[in-house]
């Protein structure tokens, strides 16, 4: 899913002079002022909460597929995480501040972000997905040509149509979160909404899945969710790839699919 390097990198500076609003279980405490090292170290991980069923808030509780994957990785590598509500817009620079040390946020590998990040091995398999309303159904690219499209800003679903209607078209409707986007298409404001298929799927089911009508356009390639860190920081990343085989190896990374209802 998730999300367009440049664009974020412009808006990160002026989003972290705003202030994090912070959740999660433990200290509050950033990668900055832990300072601490082996076993006592506790890794900040950003994510943006606003993207169910991998990461949204419950009361004050941050929880989702990538919470789950993320913490039985940290279990079998032996290292501890803690996460943090972080706004889309600015959330890889936080890594490069040393103000989060992992982004767990349904990021996309692409090879724009490797130029400026690492990542950790693939972890979920995704595609972009069109959603429109019934009896006004758009199920291909091809369709959304001169059709207004509500996308979230800086997503590979914003990609997409950007390649298709140009950057600076009218017809694209960009919003901070994709929750916005398709309740942008439920009240009528577009024709379409494009995003990713796990959470354009968990949107429709639990706001009226008959009113919606969802489609893959054979040209959307496959992409592969990765947790995020500063780039060069490769023991993190060791540790967190050698996590994630474990829980590949001993069926928990099933267990965590199955659990929300996405195949192997």
């Amino acid at each position: 899913m998730k999300k367009n390097w440049k664009t974020l990198m412009l808006m990160g500076t002026m989003v972290l002079g705003m202030g994090l609003f912070t959740a999660g279980c433990g200290s509050t405490s950033t990668s900055s002022d832990a300072g601490k090292t082996g076993a006592d170290k506790v890794y900040v991980v950003g994510t943006d909460a606003s993207y169910a069923p991998f990461e949204s808030m419950n009361g004050e509780k941050i929880e989702g597929f990538d919470m789950d994957v993320l913490s039985a990785a940290a279990d079998a590598g032996g290292f501890k995480v803690q996460f943090q509500n972080t706004p889309w817009d600015g959330i890889f620079l936080t890594l490069k501040n040393n103000d989060r040390d992992i982004v767990a946020s349904a990021v996309t590998i692409t090879d724009d972000r490797k130029k400026e990040l690492d990542f950790s091995d693939p972890y979920f398999e995704a595609t972009q997905m069109i959603v429109s309303k019934k009896g006004a159904e758009l199920k291909t690219l091809a369709e959304l040509k001169d059709k207004k499209i509500a996308v979230q800003n800086g997503t590979t679903g914003d990609d997409v149509v950007t390649k298709m209607l140009g950057k600076d078209s009218p017809n694209i409707k960009r919003f901070e979160n994709m929750p916005l986007a398709l309740l942008e298409l439920k009240n009528g404001g577009v024709d379409a909404a494009v995003g990713d298929n796990g959470v354009v799927l968990e949107y429709t089911k639990n706001n009226g899945a008959g009113d919606f009508v969802t489609a893959v356009d054979s040209s959307f390639e496959k992409e592969y969710y990765g947790f995020a860190v500063k780039k060069g920081n490769t023991d993190l990343q060791t540790k967190i790839n050698d996590g994630l085989k474990k829980i590949k190896a001993n069926g928990k990374l099933d267990e965590i699919n199955a659990k929300y209802g996405f195949k192997k």
